[in-house]
């Protein structure tokens, strides 16, 4: 009997599906023995999106469901783009292939720890550390020539002229307080002139969070030892890829913070008011934007009255 995948419509439908790994794990079975792949033990991620599958300690298999298959063209190529091009490991494409309209690749598994298992108890000084190499991994990744990626949809302008429109509505949705939505007309006024829209795009992922990097520890010091998920990426403006590690790491702590902006390049005459404006538009801009859930900084509602004081506690200088 030939196993086989349903074809879904929406999310919800997807999500309610892939709960029940018999539903489909012996169909990823079958694709791994198809390309001689050892398929005993094999390892569920419940996180992310797509279905995905450890088989042993060197492959991953990734299923990506047919409403999806943009993020399948994503990974893909950006795999081949930034293969041999970074400092640090991301996962090489070994099989590529399609079942029931399902595209999957087989890739490579690398070493390390989740981030989001050891950031929270690192010490501070190893924190200000992997926020360096975060930094200057995103401008390293920003250096290499997008190529085809170049073509992925949406284009920079486009996708920004749409997230300006849909700001305002987003943030009251998601229940912003009303004293920072007050502050959003000039903010995104400014941000049309602040934010270039039309300059050399670079390879943007979207996601320099810690469940998608990987760390690993020699001696007493933790370092960035590889990054996986290149489903999202896009290309555009460099900076926008500074807002996970903003929201989700820094804190608004000055350290942290001096740590990543001067890793991806930036002197200190360079973090200026001009830039965290820019910053503070391009985090209430993003496409998963949702400050009341996603800013590790403590009693941020509370503490700020407005945007310019939101943005001095996020990026402190």
């Amino acid at each position: 009997m030939t196993l086989s995948l349903p074809t879904h419509s929406d999310f919800e439908a997807f999500h309610a599906w892939r709960i029940d790994t018999s539903r489909w794990l012996p169909v990823a079975s079958d694709i791994a023995h198809g390309h001689g792949l050892k398929t005993a033990a094999p390892h569920v991620f419940t996180t992310g999106t797509n279905l995905v599958v450890g088989l042993g300690d060197e492959v991953i298999l990734k299923l990506f469901p047919p409403m999806l298959r943009g993020q399948f063209i994503s990974e893909r190529a950006s795999l081949r783009q930034l293969r041999g091009q970074l400092s640090i490991p991301i996962p090489e494409i070994l099989f590529e292939g399609e079942r029931d309209g399902w595209p999957y690749l087989v890739i490579t598994r690398l070493s390390g720890v989740v981030g989001s298992e050891v950031w929270p108890a690192l010490p501070e000084d190893q924190k200000e550390r992997v926020l360096a190499q975060i930094g200057a991994t995103i401008a390293e990744v920003q250096r290499v020539p997008p190529g085809e990626l170049s073509r992925i949809e949406p284009r920079w302008a486009d996708f920004m002229s749409r997230q300006i429109e849909g700001c305002r509505a987003r943030h009251t949705r998601l229940g912003l307080p009303q004293k920072f939505l007050d502050g959003f007309d000039d903010l995104l006024r400014d941000a049309a002139t602040l934010i270039p829209m039309d300059g050399p795009p670079v390879i943007l992922t979207g996601e320099y969070i810690p469940e998608n990097f990987l760390l690993s520890c020699d001696g007493n010091d933790w370092r960035l030892s590889g990054l996986f998920d290149f489903g999202d990426v896009m290309t555009g403006f460099g900076e926008y890829d500074l807002m996970g590690p903003s929201a989700f790491m820094a804190a608004g702590m000055r350290r942290r913070v001096r740590s990543l902006l001067e890793g991806f390049g930036y002197a200190s005459a360079e973090m200026d008011f001009a830039l965290k404006r820019r910053l503070m538009a391009l985090l209430l801009l993003h496409r998963v934007s949702d400050p009341a859930r996603h800013v590790c900084l403590a009693g941020w509602q509370q503490k700020a009255e407005n945007l310019i004081e939101l943005q001095e506690s996020l990026w402190p200088t």
